[in-house]
């Protein structure tokens, strides 16, 4: 087993520790192969009554993916990986989400992307003091995948295009506000809780650990949010706050000038899609459609160059602006893949 991780089984329990903290337990292409397998296996064993997903270190639960090898076998034009990569982690986001047992994960630090996919499609989703909790993924020119766009879509009114587009990160508090979490449980009180879940295989024990949240400042704003963020397209979105001149529409619109314009048209579009179906499966389905095309179509390669290659934080995008993209463009990159789709 790749020392990255570690799966096995304790007491009543199925364990899956993400091992690699120098690199925030950046999940590995082998580790969600590591990870699927797994879920297949303890779906029906009979000595696993609850999963437990956590990881080592206090920086990190997850902090996304793995994108290093994503990047260099795309700039030298070979797709495939990456859509393999995308493919394959997508289809154990889907078998999490429907795993048939309870899934606890405790996410402390940054819980990122990936991290989302792997932490918030669980049952009893726990968060501490110090988590912090986004879907960042239009900053590099992607749109928010591993099954994101199906939990931004069952936010509170609005929200979810506001996190989405914004990258916006989220402390515990708002974490629970938002839906990315349901628990907050001091991280000085996990060891006894994992002990206690593997020796019982009651999953109770986390409704008795737990104590009430910390306030959410998104809740505060949740009505501005909803006024601006209410339109069909990110342009009607993008007028909304140019007509306005308060803090919240100035702070907004800065906000969204760093962001990939394509990527956050999209997110717009895939939130809006998802809400509608509101399964896993569609979601992942549609988020592929734009990911396959992301290296080779979309920012995405920019994106990583300047935020984890060259580290300028200065990507030149597609478009100039994120007033500039149009309907047919983000159609484009949502068309149905026909052959090449996502398959279940």
């Amino acid at each position: 087993m790749s020392s990255d991780i570690s799966i096995r089984i304790e007491g009543h329990a199925g364990r899956i520790t993400l091992t690699r903290p120098q690199a925030l337990n950046a999940l590995s292409y082998k580790m969600c192969l590591a990870i699927d397998a797994a879920l297949i296996d303890w779906a029906e064993d009979e000595r696993v009554k609850l999963l437990i997903i956590d990881a080592e270190g206090t920086r990190a639960f997850c902090a996304g993916g793995d994108i290093a090898e994503m990047y260099e076998t795309g700039r030298a034009g070979d797709f495939g990986y990456g859509r393999k990569f995308w493919a394959d982690e997508y289809r154990m986001n889907a078998r999490l989400f429907n795993f048939p047992k309870p899934v606890v994960s405790l996410m402390q630090g940054y819980t990122m992307g990936g991290g989302v996919g792997l932490g918030c499609h669980g049952s009893h989703r726990i968060v501490c003091e110090n988590s912090e909790m986004a879907m960042p993924e239009v900053g590099i020119g992607l749109i928010p995948d591993v099954g994101g766009t199906l939990v931004l879509s069952r936010a509170p009114g609005r929200l979810g295009e506001y996190l989405g587009a914004t990258a916006r990160r989220m402390p515990a508090g708002d974490a629970i506000y938002a839906g990315f979490a349901d628990y907050f449980i001091a991280q000085s009180k996990w060891p006894d809780l994992i002990a206690r879940l593997c020796d019982t295989g009651d999953w109770e024990e986390v409704d008795r650990a737990a104590t009430a949240p910390m306030p959410s400042d998104l809740e505060s704003i949740q009505d501005k949010i909803d006024h601006f963020f209410g339109g069909e397209t990110l342009r009607d979105i993008l007028n909304g706050l140019a007509s306005d001149d308060s803090d919240f529409a100035v702070d907004t619109i800065k906000t969204l000038a760093r962001n990939s314009p394509l990527a956050m048209a999209a997110t717009i579009e895939l939130i809006h899609r998802v809400r509608v179906r509101d399964t896993i499966e569609y979601a992942l389905e549609q988020e592929y459609r734009f990911t396959a095309r992301a290296m080779e179509k979309g920012d995405f390669l920019e994106g990583i160059r300047a935020a984890i290659i060259d580290k300028d934080r200065q990507p030149k995008w597609k478009h100039d602006s994120p007033a500039s993209v149009g309907v047919a463009e983000v159609a484009a990159m949502l068309m149905p893949l026909g052959a090449e789709g996502l398959r279940f």
